[in-house]
């Protein structure tokens, strides 16, 4: 069994198979195949295309940037480089695979029927510099899915723009910047509880605001009652997540952000777990300001993953004079124009600014209309419901051998919540993780919330059946039963993936990123200059 490999840098897999008697003499074993990078594949003498050569001096532009040498690059034929490309996403794992069931930020199933309408030419190839009578129904997609955001969460207004859900909490909170600054109060701390998603204290702390934390129940929600001592004439406002991170809704909402606005703040709800409540409640209705939605993970986009991605924001009627430009809107004429300007003849006069050069993401915000549209109002709703069915599923079935210490809290919303406290000695939750791998799951979210001890978050999604969540149960609680039995074979998991367990810590801090030497034979990884010694 091979030890940990602490470099990071390619173990054998010839050793990897719990089965393997014997070694192949190419190192791949049966379809998972060693992959050697396209340096050690190709040769700088070898080139995939025949260009006749030069019979007199060709001009060139580039003056002393040409290059005197050619560059070190490998040449490789055309099926080579498809070969190495499509071997390479193999070793992928992806929602068509199998379940993701990663809380919090969930990879969920994105319907064929979004991808063909996101890539029909007016949207797929449509420009942000366009004249804007060469895209008014793109401009009409981006006017009905806002109309549908608006609606679906009770607020007054939304703003497009935003590239992702953090981008969004900061459109959020610039937002409640701008309103104090008309109200001329300088107010610079924001409550953020500890159920809350990690992305809120650090958007704050961003956005120039002061933290303070909020301390968690013992049931895992809200401690509305320290939340309330901390109000004040110097709170912003508070960044709370509902469902939180415990998966649990926030009972309490409507009386925190009463309070809150008897202090004369304001109500941020980090959208991102919206999914289990679409349909079902409207955020505006609990006295919230602002929230973010995450299109990829209520309406089923693809997931950001480095974008693009999209963040919309929706607001009350107490911010929405402050949204950032640039927004549609629909003119007394009924036709739908871009306002790229403050005007105060149209009644926008007082936007922070701009976050973003353009209008946003068109590719999501089709997909995104087009699952909206495609379930309806009442198919919204059951996606929530399925969700929550789900988790529950997941945490009643599981919970006599995993710890779930707010099972006793109520139904969990979309998220199961289980801890690694009970596993024998010296196995923790990264076992179960890495044991999943083996047994063809992604692993769940690990270590988070922070308030959980050997936190295991799972989220099945609503997209997942009954047949595919018992199959993932079934490995849950074997991997359970076997940290519990002291398996030690579950520390050097996985040991059917194409790479063994890394070094966690150094692959992070010290990730290899380069790669020295001559095409065509194998070269010495070098550490990074950003991540390495």
């Amino acid at each position: 069994m091979n030890a940990v490999n602490a470099s990071g840098w390619r173990p054998q897999m010839g050793e990897a198979g719990e089965g393997a008697v014997f070694k192949t003499a190419s190192g791949d074993y049966g379809l998972m195949l060693e992959e050697a990078l396209s340096f050690e594949l190709g040769s700088s003498a070898k080139c995939g295309v025949d260009l006749d050569t030069p019979t007199r001096p060709v001009a060139s532009g580039l003056a002393k940037f040409l290059r005197k040498a050619a560059p070190a690059l490998p040449g490789l034929t055309e099926p080579e480089a498809v070969r190495h490309y499509t071997r390479l996403s193999r070793q992928n794992y992806a929602i068509d695979l199998g379940p993701f069931p990663l809380g919090s930020c969930t990879m969920k199933h994105n319907p064929r029927l979004n991808e063909k309408m996101a890539r029909l030419p007016g949207f797929a190839d449509v420009h942000p510099l366009q004249p804007q009578k060469t895209v008014e129904g793109a401009l009409e997609v981006i006017e009905q899915l806002a109309d549908w955001l608006i609606t679906l969460t009770g607020m007054a207004s939304v703003a497009m723009s935003p590239k992702a859900g953090a981008h969004g909490e900061l459109c959020g909170l610039l937002c409640i910047r701008a309103a104090l600054d008309a109200r001329g109060e300088k107010r610079d701390v924001v409550l953020v509880p500890e159920s809350a998603h990690g992305t809120n204290p650090a958007t704050a702390a961003f956005a120039g605001f002061k933290v303070q934390s909020i301390p968690a129940t013992p049931e895992g929600r809200v401690d509305v009652e320290a939340l309330k001592a901390k109000l004040g004439p110097n709170v912003a406002g508070v960044m709370i997540t509902n469902p939180n991170t415990c998966g649990l809704f926030e009972p309490e909402m409507k009386a925190i952000g009463d309070a809150v606005h008897a202090a004369g703040g304001y109500v941020y709800c980090d959208g991102a777990n919206f999914n289990a409540i679409v349909g079902k409640v409207r955020p505006g209705d609990l006295g919230v300001d602002a929230m973010h939605i995450n299109l990829h993970k209520t309406f089923s986009t693809p997931h950001g993953g480095g974008g693009p991605g999209a963040g919309p924001v929706v607001l009350s009627e107490a911010l929405a004079p402050f949204a950032p430009l640039p927004f549609v809107s629909r003119g007394d004429d009924g036709r739908i124009h871009l306002v790229e300007e403050e005007n105060r003849g149209e009644g926008h006069d007082q936007a922070f600014g701009r976050m973003v050069a353009f209008h946003g993401q068109m590719g999501m915000f089709t997909r995104a209309l087009t699952y909206i549209l495609s379930h309806g109002a009442d198919g919204l709703r059951q996606v929530a419901e399925d969700a929550v069915l789900n988790a529950n599923y997941v945490l009643r079935s599981c919970e006599d051998l995993l710890p779930a210490p707010f099972a006793k809290s109520g139904p969990c919303m979309h998220e199961a919540l289980f801890s690694d406290a009970g596993l024998a000695e010296g196995f923790s939750t990264l076992d179960i993780a890495k044991g999943l791998i083996d047994e063809g799951f992604h692993p769940m979210t690990v270590y988070f919330p922070l308030v959980v001890k050997g936190a295991m978050l799972v989220e099945p999604t609503e997209t997942e059946s009954k047949a595919g969540l018992d199959r993932f149960i079934a490995s849950l609680r074997s991997l359970a039963q076997r940290a519990k039995d002291g398996d030690q074979s579950l520390h050097s998991a996985p040991h059917f993936a194409p790479r063994r367990r890394l070094d966690e810590t150094l692959a992070a801090r010290k990730p290899v990123l380069v790669w020295q030497g001559t095409p065509g034979e194998p070269g010495t990884p070098a550490l990074s200059e950003f991540g390495g010694s």
